[in-house]
C-alpha cells in the first residue's frame, strides 16, 4: 500500500505517515474544520485528542495550530480514546472535536476524525463541506488579535469512566468477583480500560497495557490478531477477554474458554443487556452488521432494528429520531447514547460485565442463546479491479444480476436472499472494496460471496 492515496470520506481523513499525511496536511485539515465551524460561531471551542501512535503528537500539535489560526479555542486532551473525545465535547459544551487516529489501521497510517457538537461524526453533508474546504483551501483565517487559545485538560479518562460507572450496577459486578483479560494493543484505551475495570472491582490481567503506540500485534481486533488474548483467557479463571483497537472505539470479545466469539457478538450482547434493563426498543445498525441483533430484538416483542449505511454518523442519524437506547456497528462498535454518541469500548465492557454479573452464567452459555450465523469478510485492493473508478461498474453488474431480489442501495449494494445476505461496498477508511456475506453455515456464506463476486466481475 506504499502508493495508497489520501483517504477522504464521511469517516474523516486517513493516509500514510510522511507520504500522504504530513504535519502540513494535518494543519490544513484543522484549519478547514475550524473554518467550517466559524461560519456559524464567532469563537468555536474544539476538543482535541489523539491515539498513541508516535506520529500523533506532531500531528496533534499541527491540528491545534490549524484550529487556533482560524480563531478556535482548543482543549487538548493529548492521548485519549475517540469516545472519550465525544464525552468531553459534551462535558465542555464544545462546538466540535477532532481526533488524530487511524483507528484499526497499522502504525504506518494516521488520520483525523471530526466530531460535531453532539460529539459524533458530522453527517455526510457536513463532512463533504469540510473536505471541500480542505481541498480548495477555502479557509476563514483569524486576524492577528483573533487567534484561538490552546489549553490542556488531563481529566478526560476520569470524566468518561465516571460517566459509565454512574449508569452501571457496579455493586452487582463487584459482588460477582469477575476476572478478565484485557488487550489494549498499546493504544489510547490503556489507562481508561484499567481504570474502569479496577473501579468495578474486576480483577484484570492487562496485555499491552502501556500507551506507547508501538502496537504489539496487528491492531485490528480480529481472531488472527488476538492469539495471545485467547491463550491468556483460556488458562482458566477468567470470565472473558476484551480487546480494544488503537482509538478504543471497537471491542472484540473472547469467552471464558478463550474462544474468539468476535466483534459481531459485542453489539448483540450489549443490546441484550440494554433491552433487559429498559424493555423494547428501536435499535439501529449498519448494513454490514450481523442479523444476530435482529435475533435479540425478536426476544423483546415490539423491538426492531433500523439498517443504515456504514459509518457511525449514519447509525446515529437513525438512532436520534427513533429514540434508540442502543445501536452500533458489527465491527465491535457499541453506541450507548447515555454515555456518548460515539462507538465506545468502555460502554461495551461495562454492559457485558453487567450481563455476566446479573445472569450468573458463563459468557459462552449466554452467547449460545443468540442466533448464530456464519459471516465471511473479504477485502480486495482497488488496484486489483482497476482502481476506484471500477467500483461503480462492479456495483451496477451486481444490481442487474440480482434485480429480482431485495436490494438496499444506500451504501454500495446489499442483497437479501432466502438463505442469507451479501453486502458489497467501497471502504471509507482503506483503499479497498469490502465484500461481506452471512448465512447459516460457512459453506453457504462463502457460496453467496462467490456468487456476488462473480456477478461483479471481481476475484476475491
Amino acid at each position: 500500500m506504499s502508493d495508497a492515496p489520501l483517504m477522504l470520506s464521511v469517516s474523516g481523513l486517513r493516509g500514510l505517515v510522511g507520504k500522504t499525511i504530513t504535519a502540513e496536511v494535518a494543519a490544513l485539515y484543522g484549519s478547514a474544520f475550524g473554518s467550517h465551524l466559524r461560519v456559524t460561531r464567532a469563537r468555536p471551542r474544539v476538543v482535541l485528542a489523539r491515539d498513541s501512535r508516535p506520529s500523533g503528537e506532531a500531528f496533534l500539535s499541527a491540528v491545534a495550530a490549524g484550529l487556533a489560526s482560524t480563531g478556535c479555542d482548543v482543549i487538548d486532551l493529548d492521548v485519549a480514546m475517540t469516545p472519550t473525545a465525544g464525552v468531553m465535547v459534551q462535558h465542555h459544551k464544545a462546538d466540535g472535536g477532532m481526533v488524530c487516529t487511524a483507528s484499526h489501521n497499522p502504525i504506518e497510517w494516521n488520520g483525523l476524525k471530526c466530531l460535531d457538537s453532539d460529539g459524533v461524526a458530522p453527517p455526510p453533508a457536513e463532512a463533504k463541506e469540510i473536505v471541500r474546504r480542505f481541498q480548495q483551501r477555502d479557509l476563514k483565517l483569524a486576524g492577528p488579535t483573533e487567534f484561538g487559545r490552546i489549553a490542556r485538560d488531563a481529566s478526560a479518562d476520569e470524566t468518561h469512566v465516571t460517566k459509565v460507572l454512574a449508569l452501571i450496577d457496579a455493586k452487582a459486578i463487584a459482588a460477582a468477583k469477575l476476572k478478565v483479560v484485557a488487550d489494549s494493543v498499546n493504544g489510547a484505551g490503556c489507562r481508561a480500560a484499567r481504570m474502569l475495570l479496577e473501579r468495578l472491582g474486576v480483577g484484570v490481567t492487562h496485555l499491552n497495557g502501556e500507551p506507547t503506540g508501538l502496537f504489539a500485534h496487528t491492531p485490528e481486533p480480529t481472531q488472527a490478531n488476538l492469539v495471545d488474548l485467547a491463550a491468556a483467557t483460556a488458562r482458566g479463571g477468567f470470565a472473558c477477554g476484551f480487546a480494544q483497537d488503537p482509538d478504543a472505539d471497537r471491542l472484540a470479545i473472547v469467552d471464558e474458554a478463550g474462544r474468539y466469539i468476535g466483534e459481531e457478538y459485542t453489539l448483540a450482547l450489549c443490546a441484550l443487556r440494554v433491552l433487559q434493563r429498559e424493555g423494547k426498543a428501536t435499535m439501529a445498525a449498519n448494513l454490514s452488521t450481523s442479523r444476530m441483533i435482529d435475533g435479540v430484538a425478536a426476544k423483546f416483542p415490539g423491538s426492531k432494528v433500523l439498517r443504515t449505511a456504514v459509518g457511525e454518523a449514519n447509525v446515529v442519524a437513525a438512532m436520534k429520531p427513533a429514540g434508540s437506547t442502543i445501536g452500533g456497528e458489527g465491527n465491535g462498535g457499541v453506541i450507548w447514547p447515555k454515555v456518548c454518541w460515539v462507538r465506545d469500548s468502555l460502554s461495551g465492557m461495562a454492559l457485558v460485565l453487567e450481563l455476566l454479573a446479573t445472569q450468573k452464567r458463563a459468557l459462552s452459555v449466554i452467547a449460545a442463546e443468540i442466533p448464530r450465523y456464519s459471516m465471511v469478510k473479504r477485502k480486495l485492493a482497488l488496484g486489483a479491479i482497476g482502481g476506484a473508478a471500477a467500483v461503480a461498474p462492479a456495483l451496477a453488474k451486481v444490481k442487474a444480476a440480482f434485480a429480482g431480489e431485495r436490494l438496499d442501495e444506500c451504501d454500495g449494494v446489499r442483497i437479501d436472499l432466502a438463505d442469507g445476505w451479501v453486502h458489497l461496498r467501497a471502504s471509507n477508511t482503506e483503499p479497498i472494496i469490502r465484500l461481506i456475506s452471512e448465512a447459516e453455515s460457512d459453506a453457504q456464506a462463502n457460496a453467496l460471496a462467490d456468487r456476488v463476486a462473480k456477478a461483479a466481475g471481481i476475484a476475491t
